[in-house]
């Protein structure tokens, strides 16, 4: 008897549940997420660190080769936004971050019991699922500073009111960093291309399109910036929600398969260009990161306009005060930029070719030999203080005024360890920040780029940290940006598959998001 009564508990418990996801009248199926507030410690560890290729991780079939795929590995320390999907039969529900910018699918295991932070999450328990398929084969997600350990199985997968059959996704058995223990989301549901899918598998996304769940091949993104909000944002798979936008979207060509990525063009503080995407720069948007991530020589004009606090180079100012003068001369007469750091003795032809504007490269520099090439901090910074010095030509000012500007940039370098703190009343101050994609502007207003937390003593005044950090990768695939949720809470974004493309449209809700 008393078994019947905690049955009959727990079904109505389960109905008053709130759902998390729902089929509206219009056919559409929308994934409700959830949103927590980023606090300091969660920006200051946030970062994405370094890259590196695909071939290089061990789950990898080695017959399969492409050389210029380029992962990025970040943390999820800021990510905001969350939703719930459910594994096996009956599902095991988990949180998961829906990110654009991976395409794995992994929660923790069972068989997870040597990591801490995976006692704090719920973990999948392939003995209790009557779908689960045994595969077995290893695998390592790159994550922070190494790797997610686990293994492939395959199990009935739940989005929404949807079942997706026999999709393949990691167990983690080692979540090796102990900060884990803090994030509110189990694991990832990854939405990129099947490209950068470690060992190949067949993402969920997919997966939805080939089993013929999806009448239109996109999905949208909806985010809610609002703090105090209930609803965090909104997924909608097969198709669009027109209550969340103002306007018609724009779209543009993915331009490389494995990321969302786009071209875009200048990078625009005010009215004024920041000169190194005039000739084009990649981008990759991501719902997996808060941050707006970018070429340290683009950021640092940035902190400099908006009064971060960064750090200071002395290697930088050296170079200002011993070669300031014949940089500018030199750029005056017209010699090429490009080879200026080399004419001067601080760039080899090495470090010319394989030279990015970038202070620490992301994805090792390798001749084609294979072997490394290191750029020394001096080209670096070099090549950055001919780019800033190209800019302020451009403007018309004097060589006095250009070479004290430059000299100012040099302190205020994106801090490598943590966020950068900004004077909260002076936001309003700030300028306008404009990303050209295509022949279209999309600006970015200070209180839409900054960050502002609040803390947990009321007595203390919140706290406000740029939006923006440095990554800097090398070419073939860079220079590159990284459009997180900051990006993607201003503009509404529709990821069309069907038509590789992706398209921005201003963000917007008609009815109460709260």
């Amino acid at each position: 008897m008393n078994i019947k009564y905690l049955l009959v508990l727990m079904c109505l418990w389960i109905w008053s549940i709130p759902m998390v996801f729902t089929i509206s009248d219009d056919g559409l199926m929308r994934v409700t997420l959830k949103k927590r507030n980023l606090d300091s410690d969660s920006l200051n560890y946030a970062r994405i660190k370094e890259a590196i290729h695909l071939r290089d991780l061990k789950s990898v079939d080695k017959n399969y080769s492409q050389k210029d795929v380029v992962v990025y590995i970040k943390n999820y320390f800021d990510v905001q936004y969350f939703g719930e999907i459910g594994i096996g039969s009956p599902p095991q529900y988990f949180n998961v971050v829906f990110d654009t910018g991976s395409s794995n699918l992994w929660v923790p295991s069972s068989k997870c019991i040597f990591s801490i932070a995976c006692y704090f999450h719920s973990k999948y328990r392939s003995k209790i699922s009557s779908t689960y398929k045994e595969i077995g084969i290893p695998c390592e997600i790159p994550y922070d500073e190494g790797y997610i350990d686990g293994f492939f199985s395959q199990d009935n997968v739940k989005v929404g009111d949807i079942i997706i059959k026999d999709q393949e996704f990691s167990e983690i058995t080692r979540e090796g960093n102990f900060a884990l223990l803090a994030l509110p989301f189990d694991g990832i549901l990854g939405l990129g291309f099947q490209d950068i899918s470690v060992g190949r598998v067949t993402p969920v996304w997919y997966n939805m399109i080939e089993q013929g769940l999806m009448l239109d091949k996109v999905f949208s993104l909806w985010l809610n910036k609002d703090p105090l909000a209930q609803i965090g944002g909104e997924i909608i798979f097969g198709g669009v929600d027109k209550r969340h936008f103002k306007g018609d979207h724009t779209y543009f060509p993915i331009s490389q398969k494995g990321y969302w990525q786009i071209e875009v063009g200048d990078i625009l503080l005010a009215n004024n260009s920041t000169g190194l995407c005039e000739g084009g720069c990649a981008a990759i948007v991501d719902s997996g990161t808060s941050l707006i991530a970018g070429p340290t020589g683009v950021v640092t004009q940035i902190n400099h306009a908006i009064g971060t606090e960064g750090y200071v180079s002395f290697e930088c100012k050296n170079i200002v005060h011993n070669y300031g003068n014949l940089i500018w001369e030199s750029l005056i007469s017209g010699l090429n930029p490009e080879i200026l750091c080399v004419d001067i003795g601080l760039c080899s032809n090495n470090e010319l070719q394989s030279s990015n504007n970038v202070i620490e490269t992301v994805v090792h520099n390798e001749s084609r030999d294979g072997s490394q090439i290191d750029e020394s901090p001096f080209c670096s910074f070099c090549n950055m203080i001919v780019l800033w010095i190209q800019v302020q030509i451009r403007q018309s000012n004097v060589k006095e005024k250009v070479l004290k500007h430059v000299d100012e940039l040099c302190e205020r370098l994106p801090n490598p360890v943590g966020q950068s703190f900004i004077n909260c009343s002076s936001v309003s101050d700030m300028p306008h920040i404009t990303f050209t994609i295509g022949s279209k502007l999309f600006p970015l207003s200070p209180e839409q780029y900054i960050l502002k937390v609040d803390d947990d003593d009321k007595d203390c005044s919140p706290v406000c940290y740029s939006g923006f950090v440095a990554l800097d990768v090398p070419s073939p695939q860079g220079p590159l940006w990284v459009f997180g949720d900051i990006f993607l809470q201003a503009y509404h974004t529709v990821f069309d598959y069907g038509n590789v493309r992706i398209g921005f449209a201003e963000s917007f809700c008609i009815v109460t998001c709260r």
